[in-house]
């Protein structure tokens, strides 16, 4: 499942990006389901500031347990992968996470904060970001790694928080983390 970047900053699953990650993730022998939150390029409802948003990612992922067998995995961007990480907390059905330019610096969205619960979270994480990104500090994610017991960070250098150039190289590295953390060594 893959949860797309903030809808008030033209956010949709047609992104470049999260179109390298699903055909990485389809590669790896996973069935992908992208879809828009709520409000964005027709789908119902409005816009729900960060906290409406898990209840549609909650959603995607009933939907994926009652279609597809196997292990789930989500992978977010940006917005998504904050919406991403709050859906999976308490939620047994989530095996891994990729967390995307996971917005830990100071930005003028207004995000819910990550509940400090996540020093619980014993489910693989990739952490990936850029070396450009002031929405997602290398110190700060490095700092939050820290406190995930089985986060993982990973760095592509020369790009930004839209990995830019790098769409890709992020794809594939999603892609060869969830094959690893779902059905090998992550």
């Amino acid at each position: 499942m893959i949860c797309h970047a903030h809808p008030r900053f033209g956010g949709s699953k047609d992104h470049p990006l999260l179109w390298q990650i699903r055909i990485a993730l389809a590669r790896a022998g996973l069935a992908v389901l992208s879809f828009n939150f709520r409000g964005v390029m027709g789908s119902e409802g409005s816009f729900g500031g960060g906290t409406a948003e898990i209840e549609d990612a909650r959603a995607a992922i009933g939907f994926i347990r009652g279609h597809a067998a196997g292990p789930t995995f989500i992978a977010g961007w940006s917005f998504g992968a904050n919406v991403a990480l709050r859906a999976s907390m308490d939620d047994d059905r989530v095996a891994a996470l990729a967390l995307l330019a996971l917005p830990l610096g100071e930005t003028s969205l207004d995000l819910p904060p990550i509940p400090g619960s996540v020093v619980a979270f014993d489910r693989p994480v990739l952490l990936l970001a850029s070396d450009d990104d002031a929405y997602c500090p290398l110190p700060k994610l490095r700092e939050f790694a820290s406190r995930v017991p089985r986060a993982s960070v990973t760095v592509f250098e020369g790009t930004d928080h839209y990995f830019k150039g790098r769409e890709r190289d992020a794809g594939d590295a999603v892609g060869r983390f969830a094959e690893g953390a779902l059905f090998g060594d992550p």
